[in-house]
């Protein structure tokens, strides 16, 4: 099966009531985490797109990409990994959360180098519970009509879409890479551990 073009999408639409401020703004050695979620995914995809919320359309920190607005509300980042199916629906899409300040380069070689484009997604096995992380994953366009699905009969959650769906799991090699930041102790936690190691 030929390789459907790869575009990248980042999920920055969430409320971030418990980080108290939005993720995309925060600083990062020296660039927010939008900034550097972006650099890392534009260096192997056509387009990088940001995912946002009808309200943050003028937002001035998401204006500078290419955006994606959700066309649901509370479905969660489902709802962006749709629209973005739907608005582009030839396209494959490297998604990946904002709240990931571990991720490194070689994490997304090493997804992209194993996709497996007959299956409806290539993901990650969580390091932590063995699960699939579905914020770093690569999604085919096969997977917009079984997502769409998925949502219609009230089920949200990325995670349990992959678990049962064809999937191409991979192990993590490493484990810290895919760990989100939900609040301000754990992103100070992060940026402590990843001084001078963050490219």
């Amino acid at each position: 099966m030929p390789f459907a073009p790869l575009a990248g999408l980042i999920l920055s639409g969430g409320h971030s009531r418990r980080m108290q401020r939005d993720k995309a703004t925060l600083d990062f050695n020296g660039e927010s985490l939008l900034t550097r979620a972006a650099r890392l995914l534009e260096r192997h995809v056509s387009t990088t797109y940001v995912s946002v919320r009808p309200d943050q359309i003028k937002d001035p920190q998401r204006m500078g990409w290419p955006l994606i607005v959700d066309q649901l509300t509370d479905v969660g980042p489902a709802a962006g990994i749709l629209a973005a199916l739907t608005a582009h629906p030839a396209h494959a899409w490297l998604v990946v959360a904002i709240d990931l300040p571990m991720l490194d380069e070689d994490t997304l070689v090493s997804l992209i180098s194993r996709r497996n484009p007959e299956r409806l997604a290539t993901a990650y096995l969580s390091a932590v519970d063995g699960l699939p992380e579905p914020l770093c994953t690569i999604w085919e366009p096969a997977s917009r009509q079984p997502l769409e699905t998925f949502i219609k009969i009230g089920k949200n959650c990325p995670r349990k879409f992959l678990l049962n769906h064809a999937t191409e799991l991979l192990d993590l090699k490493m484990s810290q890479a895919l760990a989100n930041v939900n609040t301000p102790d754990d992103f100070a936690a992060a940026l402590q551990s990843t001084q001078g190691i963050t490219k």
